[in-house]
């Protein structure tokens, strides 16, 4: 399984599949070559993503 590093999100997609150079999150936008394969990091990244995020909506 693969995670976004920004979001930790499992809603990821190559944006180039044929070359398999870059991934795109569809849930934040990420955009990179760089991703997450462990579930637990993940959820971490989750967690402290949506932490962040609600601290700059209110």
């Amino acid at each position: 399984m693969r995670f976004c590093p920004k979001c930790g999100s499992k809603n990821i997609d190559w944006v180039l599949p044929q070359t398999w150079s870059k991934y795109e999150c569809k849930d934040c936008g990420y955009i990179g070559v760089f991703i997450i394969d462990d579930g637990e990091i993940a959820e971490e990244i989750k967690k402290e993503y949506l932490k962040n995020n609600k601290m700059i909506e209110g």
